[in-house]
């Protein structure tokens, strides 16, 4: 099974992304976490996005807050699918943040997860990952009947009083 690439900006965004840690985890995908600034460490995060591909990841997630041009970096480095996850931050409340990550210029697509939305991002990457991988696309069946089925049964058990 291809990695999935967790990119932060910032060791600060690191409880965001617990949530996508744990979705991955949850359907056993493997993936690598890392810390690159496309402002301060460019190099480094343009190097990681090049070799992706060479080094296993199917897709790559990429965390950041404010001016937010990490996903948009990543994007310019590699053809693998980037998701961006925009991290909330005290200017703004995150707005700024989802604006820089979803607004990228033709050519360079980045898919765009709610504000802290990194649960969502690592099921999206799951998906991408599953439309070549069977077994995959089985346990995130098995997790949408889940929900499915827990839905009903709240609506099953809700009393008005």
């Amino acid at each position: 099974m291809k990695k999935v690439a967790v990119i932060m900006g910032s060791d600060s965004d690191l409880p965001v992304l617990k949530g996508a840690f744990e979705q991955l985890k949850k359907l056993e995908i493997p993936f690598e976490a890392h810390v690159y600034s496309a402002h301060r460490t460019p190099v480094e995060a343009a190097a990681f996005a090049k070799s992706a591909r060479e080094n296993g990841f199917g897709v790559m997630i990429a965390a950041a807050g404010k001016a937010a041009h990490l996903a948009g970096a990543i994007a310019a480095q590699t053809t693998l699918p980037v998701i961006g996850i925009p991290v909330k931050s005290s200017t703004l409340d995150g707005l700024d943040a989802l604006l820089s990550t979803v607004q990228m210029p033709s050519g360079m697509p980045v898919a765009t997860v709610a504000i802290d939305g990194a649960a969502n991002a690592a099921l999206l990457a799951a998906q991408i990952l599953a439309v070549e991988d069977s077994a995959l696309a089985d346990k995130l069946n098995a997790m949408r009947k889940a929900q499915h089925d827990a839905v009903l049964a709240k609506d099953a058990a809700l009393v008005i009083e």
